[in-house]
């Protein structure tokens, strides 16, 4: 790569503060060229603590910057669309925190966008960038659990007591489904390797929450018989799990969406006994911007490209129609 990335950042998000941006300030692909918030003084704020020379009051001064290449978006879920699309006609490539949108038609118009302009959309879903999951894909194809038979994700937190956080906005994108349950969705969709048939989900809607669903379980239907079945919560202990069945083993990640240097290791018994298996304690943020700027310098094709964005947008909106009318959801 000749020259590092120009990055500018979209807002002042936690995400983006304290875990994307240090990614790209120490990554060798990438810089923070600019950083805007609808409140300047927490764009300076920002500026000043990464030692970023811009800072922008409004998001349009950041898109009309000709010195960036790449924008970042952690804003809240129902203005991705906006801005990703004004990002794209400002020709910036763009990197949209997840889930990529509120509906799957809003998601088909970003990724139109994207492509008119000819710039990469990538959605940001950085754990599927840790090198363990290359590891757990090969020991899935590898036989040594046997045939695949059945996966069981989740990952619930506790936050209800913040009445005022933007997750507990329905007209916002709130809710756990969104907020959390695109994970173990996006995980089934990439371990499985083709997309499900159905969804039954049933919620836990909160009249103290602005009605969004703060508890979700679900079963995902694959053909041959193989099924997810998940849950996801933001009013429930803290787990983020995901477990692998096979006909002759399993795998399981205890830490599976969530990383740090000490708990990227998971477990796998199969026909060879039972094992733990270390994986690098990587910093998966930095894997994600590393990976999204060697696809804008034309080095990699995307591994996971607008589409994949798009369909597992489908199947999150039909978790949530299934949840809503209490039924199940057909996607094939």
């Amino acid at each position: 790569m000749k020259r590092k990335l120009r990055w500018g950042i979209a807002g002042c998000a936690g995400i983006a503060v304290n875990a994307v941006m240090p990614a790209i300030q120490s990554s060798e692909t990438g810089v923070i060229a600019a950083v805007a918030s609808r409140d300047i003084s927490k764009a300076k704020a920002a500026a000043d603590k990464f030692g970023i020379d811009r800072a922008y009051g409004s998001y349009e001064e950041l898109m009309e910057d000709p010195d960036i290449d790449a924008v970042y978006i952690p804003l809240p879920n129902h203005l991705h669309r906006e801005w990703t699309i004004r990002a794209a006609e400002a020709g910036k490539h763009v990197l949209c925190e997840k889930p990529l949108a509120l509906t799957a038609r809003e998601a088909a118009e970003m990724a139109e966008a994207c492509a008119r302009s000819g710039v990469h959309l990538a959605e940001a879903f950085m754990y599927r960038h840790h090198p363990r999951i290359g590891q757990i894909r090969h020991i899935v194809g590898s036989g040594e659990i046997g045939s695949l038979r059945a996966l069981n994700g989740a990952f619930t937190f506790n936050n209800a007591s913040d009445a005022a956080n933007i997750r507990y906005r329905s007209d916002w994108g709130g809710g756990s489904l969104y907020d959390v349950g695109c994970y173990p969705l996006s995980a089934a969709r990439l371990i499985v390797g083709r997309e499900p048939e159905a969804v039954t989900v049933h919620a836990m809607f909160s009249p103290e929450h602005d009605n969004v669903d703060m508890m979700a379980s679900g079963l995902v239907e694959f053909s041959d018989g193989i099924a997810l079945t998940f849950d996801c919560g933001m009013w429930a202990a803290f787990r983020q799990t995901l477990e692998i069945v096979g006909t002759d083993g399993r795998i399981f990640v205890p830490h599976a969406f969530l990383t740090g240097a000490d708990n990227a290791g998971f477990e796998v018994h199969g026909t060879g006994g039972s094992r733990i298996v270390q994986a690098d304690g990587v910093n998966a943020y930095r894997l994600e911007v590393d990976d999204f700027a060697s696809v804008v310098a034309g080095e990699k094709e995307p591994a996971f490209p607008a589409d994949d964005a798009l369909r597992n947008m489908r199947l999150l909106e039909a978790c949530l129609q299934s949840a809503r009318r209490r039924e199940r959801i057909t996607l094939v």
